[in-house]
Protein backbone atom coordinates (compact mmCIF):
# COMPACT_ATOMS: atom_id res chain seq x y z
CA UNK A 1 0.00 0.00 0.00
CA UNK A 2 2.89 2.74 -0.47
CA UNK A 3 2.21 5.99 -1.82
CA UNK A 4 -1.03 5.63 -0.03
CA UNK A 5 -3.29 9.30 -0.56
CA UNK A 6 -5.20 10.05 2.52
CA UNK A 7 -8.12 12.53 1.31
CA UNK A 8 -6.66 15.60 3.80
CA UNK A 9 -3.00 15.44 1.95
CA UNK A 10 -2.67 18.02 -0.74
CA UNK A 11 -1.98 17.16 -4.02
CA UNK A 12 1.68 17.17 -5.11
CA UNK A 13 1.25 20.29 -7.12
CA UNK A 14 0.21 22.34 -4.23
CA UNK A 15 4.31 21.66 -3.36
CA UNK A 16 5.52 23.93 -6.06
CA UNK A 17 6.92 26.96 -7.31
CA UNK A 18 3.41 27.98 -9.38
CA UNK A 19 1.16 27.09 -5.83
CA UNK A 20 3.83 29.58 -3.71
CA UNK A 21 3.67 32.26 -7.28
CA UNK A 22 -0.06 31.84 -6.70
CA UNK A 23 -0.18 32.09 -2.58
CA UNK A 24 2.22 35.14 -3.33
CA UNK A 25 -0.27 36.29 -5.46
CA UNK A 26 -2.96 36.20 -3.50
CA UNK A 27 -1.30 37.22 -0.37
CA UNK A 28 0.29 40.37 -1.91
CA UNK A 29 -2.34 42.21 -3.96
CA UNK A 30 -5.47 43.62 -2.71
CA UNK A 31 -7.72 42.24 -5.46
CA UNK A 32 -6.04 39.69 -7.58
CA UNK A 33 -8.06 38.42 -10.35
CA UNK A 34 -7.03 34.95 -12.18
CA UNK A 35 -8.99 35.25 -15.50
CA UNK A 36 -8.55 33.93 -19.30
CA UNK A 37 -8.54 36.68 -22.26
CA UNK A 38 -11.78 35.54 -23.90
CA UNK A 39 -14.32 34.86 -21.20
CA UNK A 40 -16.82 37.56 -20.71
CA UNK A 41 -17.58 37.12 -17.49
CA UNK A 42 -13.59 37.66 -16.41
CA UNK A 43 -13.98 41.49 -18.56
CA UNK A 44 -17.42 42.21 -16.22
CA UNK A 45 -15.26 41.55 -13.41
CA UNK A 46 -12.33 43.47 -14.54
CA UNK A 47 -14.73 46.45 -15.96
CA UNK A 48 -16.15 46.56 -12.51
CA UNK A 49 -12.91 46.88 -10.68
CA UNK A 50 -11.73 49.89 -13.65
CA UNK A 51 -15.06 51.43 -12.67
CA UNK A 52 -14.67 51.38 -8.99
CA UNK A 53 -11.10 52.84 -9.57
CA UNK A 54 -9.51 50.20 -7.99
CA UNK A 55 -6.12 48.71 -8.74
CA UNK A 56 -5.96 44.73 -9.26
CA UNK A 57 -3.75 42.38 -10.16
CA UNK A 58 -4.53 40.45 -13.07
CA UNK A 59 -2.80 37.15 -14.30
CA UNK A 60 -4.54 35.64 -17.82
CA UNK A 61 -4.67 31.93 -17.34
CA UNK A 62 -4.91 31.30 -20.94
CA UNK A 63 -1.89 32.83 -22.28
CA UNK A 64 1.03 31.15 -19.76
CA UNK A 65 2.48 28.06 -20.17
CA UNK A 66 1.74 26.87 -16.81
CA UNK A 67 -2.32 28.29 -16.49
CA UNK A 68 -3.33 24.97 -16.58
CA UNK A 69 -1.45 23.99 -13.30
CA UNK A 70 -2.25 27.25 -11.96
CA UNK A 71 -5.75 26.47 -12.94
CA UNK A 72 -5.83 23.21 -10.39
CA UNK A 73 -4.24 25.34 -7.92
CA UNK A 74 -6.63 27.56 -7.60
CA UNK A 75 -9.74 24.80 -8.35
CA UNK A 76 -7.56 22.91 -4.95
CA UNK A 77 -7.99 26.07 -3.13
CA UNK A 78 -11.15 27.42 -3.86
CA UNK A 79 -13.25 24.39 -4.78
CA UNK A 80 -14.17 25.90 -8.06
CA UNK A 81 -12.65 25.71 -11.43
CA UNK A 82 -14.28 28.29 -13.13
CA UNK A 83 -13.26 31.82 -14.14
CA UNK A 84 -12.87 34.84 -13.18
CA UNK A 85 -11.62 33.70 -9.41
CA UNK A 86 -11.25 37.16 -7.30
CA UNK A 87 -9.67 37.38 -4.38
CA UNK A 88 -9.72 40.59 -2.15
CA UNK A 89 -7.58 41.04 1.10
CA UNK A 90 -6.68 37.15 0.36
CA UNK A 91 -9.89 35.85 0.68
CA UNK A 92 -11.50 34.17 -2.59
CA UNK A 93 -14.57 35.84 -2.94
CA UNK A 94 -15.99 33.68 -5.71
CA UNK A 95 -16.35 34.83 -9.84
CA UNK A 96 -18.03 37.02 -11.89
CA UNK A 97 -21.90 36.33 -10.25
CA UNK A 98 -20.29 36.81 -6.55
CA UNK A 99 -18.45 39.87 -7.27
CA UNK A 100 -21.47 41.66 -8.76
CA UNK A 101 -23.82 40.74 -6.41
CA UNK A 102 -21.05 42.13 -3.84
CA UNK A 103 -20.67 45.17 -5.62
CA UNK A 104 -24.31 45.88 -6.37
CA UNK A 105 -24.79 45.44 -2.66
CA UNK A 106 -22.37 47.70 -1.89
CA UNK A 107 -20.63 45.06 -0.02
CA UNK A 108 -17.50 44.68 -2.18
CA UNK A 109 -16.57 48.23 -1.73
CA UNK A 110 -16.79 47.42 2.17
CA UNK A 111 -14.46 44.31 1.56
CA UNK A 112 -11.89 46.91 -0.06
CA UNK A 113 -11.71 49.09 2.59
CA UNK A 114 -10.43 46.68 4.39
CA UNK A 115 -7.30 46.61 2.68
CA UNK A 116 -6.86 50.05 1.83
CA UNK A 117 -8.18 50.05 -1.88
Amino acid sequence: MGGSHTKSDPPRYMNTKEAREVAGLITENCVMVFSKTYCPYCKEVKNIFKNLNVPFQCVELDIRHDGQELQDILQYLTKARTVPRVFVNGECIGGCSETKALYQTGQLKDKLESCGS
